[in-house]
This record gives structure tokens, sequence and C-alpha cells, in this order.
């Protein structure tokens, strides 16, 4: 029974792998999935564009409170043959949503997505920024957040709120 569930388990990472290796590599046709990935953030998709790991910085010592600024990393992907921009952003939990450069000044053009190329909005490097926040966001908590694309369109979905490493209860929202 064990070695039966060490060859299923082997089985399942070289599934995971090929499917890394056939999305990331631009094979496969126009159709592609979203693996099921035990990382953290949210994954989406809309159109030629995958998004990953989209997730809300992890709070200091206690909860996002109303008022605070508050960063959020996402990779793009765009497995299209044309670059596309991400134009902006918006959540009911905050005043606005910012696209930063790595100086946190805005950037009124937003983020070019070459065809075929990750573009990672991480520290350091342009990201997101919720301006003026309008409730108390804990680490593990999901708040509702739109992605507007040039040309791929808005897509809205659920954003968690990144648990502190030093934090083990559970989220309320879980």
């Amino acid at each position: 029974m064990a070695r039966r569930s060490a060859l299923r388990g082997r089985c399942g990472l070289a599934a995971a792998a090929l499917a890394l290796a056939v999305t990331a590599g631009g094979c496969g046709g126009d159709d592609f999935s979203l693996p099921d990935w035990e990382a953290p953030g949210q994954n989406a998709r809309i159109g030629d564009l995958m998004i990953r790991y989209a997730h809300l910085a992890e709070p200091r010592g206690e909860p996002w409170k109303p008022g605070d600024d508050v960063p959020a990393y996402v990779w793009l992907y765009n497995k299209g043959a044309e670059a596309d921009r991400l134009v902006g952003a918006s959540t009911p939990a905050a005043d606005s949503v910012d696209i930063v450069g790595p100086d946190g000044k805005p950037l009124s053009d937003g983020v070019n997505l070459p065809e075929n190329k990750l573009v990672e909005l991480e520290p350091g490097k342009a990201h997101l920024v919720l301006r003026d926040l309008r409730q108390q966001v804990r680490g593990g908590d999901f708040i509702k957040i739109t992605m507007r694309f040039q040309d791929a369109g808005s897509i809205t979905f659920n954003i968690q709120s990144q648990i502190p490493a030093y934090d083990q209860s559970p989220s309320p929202s879980r």
C-alpha cells in the first residue's frame, strides 16, 4: 500500500511538471488550463493571460487596518501571439488601486506584457498598491479584485492576504 501511494505521488509530481513545461513552453495550442498548485496566492485566467500567485503582502505584526496602503503582488504570463498591457485594477476593499514602479510612483501607462513572457509584479519591481483600505484585512482573508487589461479585458477574482509566517491561527474566512 505504501509503495502504491509513493508511486501515485511520483506520478502526480511528474504530471504537474509536464503541465508546467507545456504551459511555460508555449506548446499545446491555444487551450491551456491552470494547474492546481499548492502555492501562495490565487490563480486565474483571462484570454491568453495567466494570473499566478496573486496575493496581498502579509500584514506585519497586526492586521491591515482601514486607511492602510497595501502592496499586492502577482505574476502575469502572456501566452498570446501579441503583447498586452495591465492598465488598471480596482477593489471594493480600497479607495483605489495603483500600478506602481519599483520607486512606488504610479505608472500611468500600466505594465507591458510581452508575448510568451512572464512578468513578475513583486517587491522591488512594478506591482499593485491598494490605497486607503476600507476594512480590516487579516492574513488569510480574501477580498475581491478586478484587473483590467488593454486587450484581454477585465477579470474579477478573490485575492488572499498572505498569512504571516509567525501566525499559525486559522483565518475566520476559511
